[in-house]
């Protein structure tokens, strides 16, 4: 029971902060310290920037923007990053306010987008502000939820255009996950917006235990759990490595049992070759014995991430192979009705290439995996079932941290090693705390767990260190491109449109970090100063030495390189050269060995990918990757006409036919003679040698110690000159890339030149005269292009490339503009012949023009195309089924998953929607066309259509 004071103190705050009280009367739960502070602010008109941790409840003082917004009658604008938030939202906010009063605005839905109160995705709103919309008008609060999206590199900038137009008279209230820079971001905020509040909370709403799971015992991760877990703040000391931060908080017997553990695993290992008692190598625990013991220990449900769809899969399959069932008959009853609410619109042809009957089959057991290779409906589906509590286990990728809210009791961390799609990196402490942020649940447990599966190598003191570091900065991911720079000199002419991009967050930043460079490099200078007294010698310049064998070292390497690529470029002339029956040598890799050639895989546009079959009875197509050298024909063997290679006899029979010409052909391994490398003919390589034996410091005996040094003083001196170049570029940075951008604008016609009038010093920059034009008609079709490719789908509208295509045609050529393969190939991906090899061949040489430009001026390079996608897309187009779609890809050199197929496809129709509205009259009534055809089956439930 309160004290006469407290309530005192309460109906004091009621009566100064009246909105509020009258938004938490219907709430039905008391507001955290932290959400009373905010809101608060709110009242007190003041914008907002919320940093609180997952599930912390920051949602509570976006809805009571909303509240206050109608209570004003004014409008408020609930943005989110993904449509599924949206319409997430957007039903939460129905529920309160009713149907009448809110809409919705994605990409794929408009519903009521006149309402008070309208939830949209953050790009409906930046696109409002630059079209000048009058649902502007009236405009009192805009919320930007998960506002630490901007550091996406790829769809960041959107969030910061936003904060910078938005008109002054609304009020911004920013969501945003816990930084270890909020007060940055603040400062810039105010910069920008006034006067701002921000309210930063540490505290976990549901205490987190950390656990780590080692064979079969699981042990508490700390000795006493670290304050920032028990919602207290503590400083972090800085200067130390994770590791070190770990060591003085990781619990000593978890230790002790690790090391313990490792010994026992190297002495299963250690026994002679041959002898029968030894083991194999470590195995991580089965994944259904991991959830059986967290079933028994009442820590379901859980969620498992496995970094891998595969993995993910995978794992389902494994839990149910192992006879595990999560569900009684009553939630399967349950489960059964989601997914025939859920999944009934999906064409019944397509549910068997999806793998429909096995998804379905491991949700009834209450296991289920989530990814971004499953069809929107099962992951909605999935979502539904484990927010109800009706399924127990949930293996899922990352991208399950990023989306709606779906927490749980339990996260398990298999490995801490991720793939970033372009190396294996290790997770950072910021990703470790967005991926357990998911345990536990408000309102249902008392506390939450985090899970790690140890292995071989993964040191208990380090993932100590990554649970309790606390410092993960936001950084900006802003950068000018060409439809953002055409609308902004559209809007505001070139002068104000460089003020608004010098007060953006990317060149806050970047002229706060010239401070720290400068320190960094006044370091990098004095340690440089100090290698050169220590390695200066009477008998000649050390430091000279040291250069001519750093140019020996780049020479080699670049040989090296080029001797590479010219033994590529040879290995795919020879594989154009190959007919059916040819018998070839695959020199490396999982097919190494004979093979017969079936089809030579000859396509325009594309390296050959022959089909091959090899002697193991495996049939497939191989690529550039397979030949680094190369290949000729050993032998001839006779196909059977009409072969096909997708029959288990018919293999059979030719890989015994292909053995037998090893036989009679005498085509055992051989070893490949190597031939003379390049470096050894090289004169530039053979005149630095002779000078560096004929340097005096080549005869010091002491030589390799001070070279050694010498390597260090060019390490420094090196990047004390990197970090010089750095400050210069980020002094202005954002505004020089602007003027650049502007630049090739200009040289290829979008923007009118730039002419320098002569003014005052002291003027202030006037707004472009009206009537006179600063964007041309090219220009203005280019602002209302939203692609990664804007200025390249522009130029293939300009020079007509795509005109007299078919839908389908039409549809193959644009995908390679939206489409990005998970992994680069080594060999281009085969696309229909014809008018669409053609037009892909256009908008090559448009690419290629345009790059040469964009170097000139110093301008990064547009994306290439990626053909992997067209075949798929003109199969699709063309009427074909999901089946006949998915294996067509996969021949051309494109595995696609139906997850994956509908993501691409939807990217698809949102640039081929834009092109009916923005192109000439036959291209935009083809592109018009080629949305219909493509919106249709599992795409069109995925879209809405």
């Amino acid at each position: 029971m309160s004290s006469p004071a407290e309530r005192y103190a309460a109906a004091r705050r009621r009566t100064s902060h009246p909105t509020l009280a009258d938004f938490t009367a219907d709430l039905g739960f008391s507001l955290d310290p932290f959400q009373v502070e905010a809101c608060e602010a709110l009242e007190d008109g003041s914008g907002v920037l919320v940093c609180a941790p997952t599930g912390a409840g920051k949602t509570v003082v976006g809805e009571f923007a909303v509240h206050k917004a109608l209570a004003e009658g004014r409008k408020a604008f609930y943005t989110t990053p993904i449509k599924a938030l949206s319409n997430q939202k957007y039903n939460d906010l129905v529920e309160r306010y009713g149907a009448d009063r809110v809409g919705l605005l994605t990409g794929d839905n408009a519903v009521n987008g006149d309402a008070p109160v309208v939830v949209m995705t953050t790009e409906v709103l930046r696109n409002m502000l630059y079209a000048e919309s009058p649902a502007i008008d009236g405009l009192g609060y805009v919320v930007m939820d998960e506002v630490h999206y901007l550091a996406d590199r790829f769809r960041g900038a959107v969030w910061e255009e936003v904060i910078i137009h938005l008109p002054s008279s609304v009020t911004l209230v920013s969501l945003s996950a816990t930084v270890s820079n909020a007060e940055e971001f603040g400062d810039w905020l105010v910069t920008v917006r006034g006067d701002t509040t921000v309210v930063v909370s540490e505290v976990r709403p549901i205490p987190l235990w950390q656990h780590m799971l080692v064979g079969n015992r699981v042990f508490d991760l700390f000795s006493l759990r670290p304050a920032a877990h028990a919602g207290e703040q503590e400083e972090t000391p800085r200067g130390l490595s994770t590791r070190e931060r770990g060591a003085s908080v990781v619990d000593p017997e978890l230790v002790r049992y690790v090391r313990e553990h490792e010994r026992r695993i190297e002495a299963w290992g250690s026994g002679k070759r041959g002898e029968s008692w030894h083991k194999p190598r470590f195995r991580p625990p089965a994944r259904s014995d991991v959830i059986e013991r967290l079933d028994k220990a009442g820590l379901l449900p859980a969620i498992t991430f496995v970094f891998s769809r595969n993995g993910c899969d995978a794992a389902v399959h494994q839990c149910l192979m192992s006879g595990m069932r999560l569900t009684d008959e009553v939630e399967r009853a349950e489960i059964a009705q989601i997914i025939d609410e859920r999944t009934g619109s999906l064409p019944e042809e397509d549910l068997h290439v999806l793998g429909f009957w096995e998804w379905r089959e491991g949700l009834l057991a209450g296991i289920a995996a989530h990814h971004a290779g499953l069809v929107p409906a099962f992951k909605e589906t999935v979502e539904e079932c484990f927010v109800r509590g009706l399924v127990k286990a949930v293996f899922a990728t990352e991208t399950l941290a990023l989306g709606i809210n779906m927490p749980a009791r339990t996260v398990v961390l298999e490995r801490l090693v991720k793939w970033n799609g372009e190396a294996h990196v290790d997770v950072t402490p910021g990703e470790y705390t967005q991926l357990t942020g998911r345990a536990g649940r408000r309102g249902i447990d008392v506390e939450g767990h985090a899970v790690v599966v140890w292995a071989p190598g993964m040191d208990p003191s380090v993932v100590a260190g990554l649970a309790s570091t606390r410092t993960y900065p936001l950084r900006s991911s802003f950068r000018p491109s060409y439809n953002m720079a055409v609308n902004l000199v559209s809007s505001f002419g070139r002068a104000r449109a460089r003020e608004l991009l010098a007060s953006s967050f990317a060149q806050f930043q970047a002229d706060r970090s010239v401070v720290g460079l400068a320190r960094a490099a006044g370091r990098l200078e004095r340690d440089a100063e100090r290698f050169a007294a220590e390695m200066r010698s009477d008998r000649g310049d050390v430091g000279d030495y040291a250069r001519i064998r750093r140019e020996i070292s780049d020479r080699e390497k670049e040989l090296s390189r080029d001797s590479q690529a010219k033994r590529r470029m040879e290995a795919a002339d020879t594989l154009a050269a190959l007919r059916p029956g040819d018998v070839i040598r695959v020199p490396t890799g999982r097919r190494q060995g004979l093979a017969v050639v079936l089809d030579p895989g000859i396509t325009d546009l594309a390296d050959p990918r022959p089909l091959v079959l090899t002697e193991d009875k495996w049939a497939g197509r191989l690529g550039a990757v397979d030949f680094p050298t190369p290949v000729e024909a050993l032998a001839r063997v006779r196909v059977p006409k009409n072969f096909n290679h997708r029959s288990p006899h018919a293999r059979r029979d030719l890989a015994s036919t292909l053995r037998n010409a090893r036989v009679e052909n005498d085509l055992g391994a051989r070893r490949v003679k190597k031939g003379r490398s390049a470096a050894a003919d090289d004169p530039v390589l053979a005149d630095l040698r002779q000078a560096l034996r004929n340097h005096p410091v080549h005869q010091l005996p002491d030589r390799e110690e001070r070279v050694r040094t010498a390597d260090r003083w060019l390490r420094a001196v090196h990047e004390a000159e990197q970090l010089h170049r750095k400050m210069a570029e980020r002094t202005g940075s954002l505004t020089r890339q602007f003027d650049r951008t502007c630049d090739v604008l200009e040289e290829l016609g979008y923007l009118v030149p730039e002419v320098p009038q002569l003014v005052a010093a002291d003027a202030v920059p006037a707004a472009p005269a009206d009537g006179v034009p600063v964007v041309t008609d090219d220009g203005r079709r280019l602002a209302r292009i939203w692609s990664e490719a804007d200025l390249l789908v522009a130029e293939c509208l300009r020079e007509g490339v795509w005109r007299g295509l078919t839908p389908a045609e039409l549809a193959a050529a644009v995908s390679t503009l939206v489409f990005e393969a998970r992994r680069d190939s080594p060999a281009l991906p085969a696309v229909p012949a014809g008018k669409v090899a053609a037009a892909i061949g256009a908008m090559r040489g448009i690419r290629s023009r345009l790059q040469d430009v964009e170097l000139d001026r110093g301008v990064p390079a547009t994306r290439d195309l990626d053909l992997g996608f067209a075949w798929a897309a003109y199969r699709w187009a063309d009427g074909q089924s999901l089946d006949k779609v998915l294996a067509g890809a996969e021949q051309a050199g494109t595995e696609l998953s139906g997850g994956d197929f509908v993501r691409w496809t939807r990217q698809l129709v949102d640039l081929l929607d834009q092109l009916g509205k923005v192109a000439d009259d036959a291209v935009a009534r083809t592109a018009r066309a080629a949305v219909e055809r493509v919106r249709r089956g599992v795409v069109a439930v995925a879209v809405g259509g």
